[in-house]
């Protein structure tokens, strides 16, 4: 039997500036060996012609480059966040659209709870209750006075408790953790900001990170995955730094032949908000990547320099917030910061730093900086993750100094109309997610969901960013639009970029791994409001085949 499988589909979108549009894909050892015509394909001799996908479209595999497996959390604990979200079996998790409903969905979660269990719930934002006081503990107390409760907010970087918790782990008026929300009296409201403040719900925090961190958590991501297209994900708290003896275990279950993707990791040399001995960590991470495999790589490391924009957290420029209290401060100092680029840098490490805030991704760009006058890399590609509030000028000076942006495009419509009318403004937030302005200063961009806070899928990010338009149909920006086929670079060839991957993923090409995503339409062809209703009938990996499960959701 032949080793080579010829593919055809009704178009081919290769992502191949010379080559962009087939009709045929060869394939040979798990990788693409001829792109064309069915008769191109054929000349390279023996074959078999599989007709499967002869009435789909095949596009580059997705590339997911800033995702957390945490969001298979929304699959096993309780999801409490405002919109529907899709699990990987198919179905979707209702959202909670009011405290109303928030306190009757936990009040029937602790009925089910042993005696000394901790409540433990994922996905809120009080933010989407505007016309509702701010939550705090005194609502989740008639849940239960006496069983401690711990809400995680979507972002990740805030949680709400109650008081049971507040008594139990003794946080007081008197207690000094940056992020220990007050209320009027200045006694502890329920609202814990930041992961130093977080920690003070020492037990709760504790067994919500062991839940994040199970490696059997990366099988569930993958499907999730699979069902947007998605083959290649990123872990973007990998722990493998911190917890070394999860490797092998991460190991087995990704390299399996069944395992539908691949993953590239970006680890935490260190928890938010505490210091290590960088220059031992990055010749760990050395030593780390000497068990990459091409399903299961290490990438590089992740910085988390501030915090969330919805939750006040993330650090701005003045005038600063709209409106709010501005709860910013920096996980970092700008001078630790700069050792810690360099500690990585010298070594051409890949960083990618968590800056929501343009405050944040200053002081970044400043250490980056630092450590090219020190260290030439010419290559380095790091990246300022997430670059919602990013400056015209910042993505200037990012092209400059050879620094990617990976855009978190996804709040256009998950909180778009909240940053108009509550934390940017009306008119500051037309300059929200600049993938125009970037692409324009010529810096490298991605796209991405940050699954687990909002869903994994490429086809809603590409609607978000050629559309721009929010729930309330208002559209944010008009002038940062950009093109579907930008979008689409951005969410394959510019994601693997990022990732120091583009001569092995993102394009169809010959010599490059048999990666690829199947749909029912181009989103260059469909009606650019149309990108997002997509349907993924699955991906291949290597050549092998996964189908998404039928009652599966479309893009968005």
């Amino acid at each position: 039997m032949s080793d080579t499988t010829i593919y055809t589909a009704s178009k081919i979108v290769t992502m191949h500036s010379s080559n962009p549009v087939a009709r045929a894909v060869a394939v040979r050892d798990g990788r693409v060996l001829a792109v064309g015509s069915l008769e191109e394909c054929q000349a390279w001799g023996p074959h078999v012609i599989d007709e499967r996908y002869a009435d789909a479209v095949i596009l580059p595999g997705f590339i997911e480059g800033h995702g957390h497996t945490m969001d298979a959390l929304n699959s096993e604990q309780s999801y409490v966040g405002f919109f529907d979200y899709p699990l990987a079996d198919g179905s979707t998790v209702l959202g909670i659209t009011s405290t109303a409903a928030l306190i009757s969905r936990l009040k029937e979660i602790e009925s089910g709870l042993g005696d000394d269990e901790i409540l433990l719930a994922n996905g809120l934002d009080p933010i989407f209750f505007p016309g509702e006081p701010r939550l705090t503990c005194h609502d989740l107390d008639e849940v239960s006075k006496t069983r401690q409760i711990f809400i995680r907010h979507a972002s990740g970087h805030l949680a709400t408790v109650n008081s049971a918790l507040i008594a139990a782990e003794g946080i007081t008026r008197d207690s000094l953790t940056p992020g220990v929300g007050k209320d009027e009296s200045g006694e502890p409201s329920g609202e814990l900001r930041e992961p130093p403040a977080m920690s003070l719900a020492s037990r709760a925090f504790r067994e919500m990170q062991i839940r994040s961190i199970n490696p059997g958590l990366v099988r569930t991501h993958a499907e999730m995955a699979r069902n947007a297209g998605v083959t290649t994900s990123t872990e973007l708290v990998g722990l493998m730094l911190l917890l070394p003896q999860q490797l092998e275990a991460w190991h087995e279950i990704v390299d399996a032949p069944d395992f539908p993707g691949r993953m590239v990791l970006y680890n935490l040399p260190s928890m938010p908000g505490t210091s290590a001995d960088y220059d031992a960590m990055a010749e760990a991470f050395l030593a780390l990547q000497k068990s990459d495999t091409p399903k299961m790589r290490n990438g590089g490391v992740k910085l988390i320099i501030d915090g969330s924009i919805q939750g006040w957290t993330a650090k701005m420029q003045w005038p600063g917030y709209f409106s709010g209290e501005d709860n910013a401060h920096l996980l970092t100092t700008p001078e630790e910061l700069k050792e810690t680029v360099k500690a990585f840098h010298r070594r051409r490490i890949n960083i990618n730093a968590h800056c929501n805030g343009n405050a944040a991704t200053e002081i970044f760009l400043d250490a980056v900086e630092d450590a090219l006058i020190d260290f030439a890399w010419l290559d380095h590609r790091h990246v300022v993750q997430h670059s919602q509030t990013s400056t015209a000028a910042q993505y200037r000076r990012m092209a400059k100094l050879g620094v990617c942006a990976n855009i978190f495009i996804n709040h256009i419509w998950y909180w778009g109309d909240q940053h108009a009318a509550i934390t940017m403004g009306p008119d500051r937030v037309r300059s929200m997610w600049a993938c125009r302005t970037a692409l324009d200063a010529g810096v490298p961009i991605s796209l991405h969901t940050d699954s687990g806070v909002t869903p994994i899928g490429h086809l809603m990010t590409m609607w978000c960013a050629v559309n721009r338009v929010t729930p309330s149909g208002r559209v944010l920006g008009e002038a940062e639009r950009i093109t579907p086929y930008e979008a689409l670079y951005a969410a394959t060839l510019g994601a693997a970029y990022q990732l120091h991957l583009d001569h092995e993923i993102g394009s169809i090409e010959t010599g490059k791994r048999a990666d690829f995503a199947v749909v029912d339409a181009s989103p260059l062809d469909v009606d650019p409001l149309a990108i997002c209703d997509i349907l993924v009938l699955g991906i291949v990996v290597g050549g092998e085949h996964f189908e998404a499960p039928q009652n599966a959701e479309s893009g968005s």
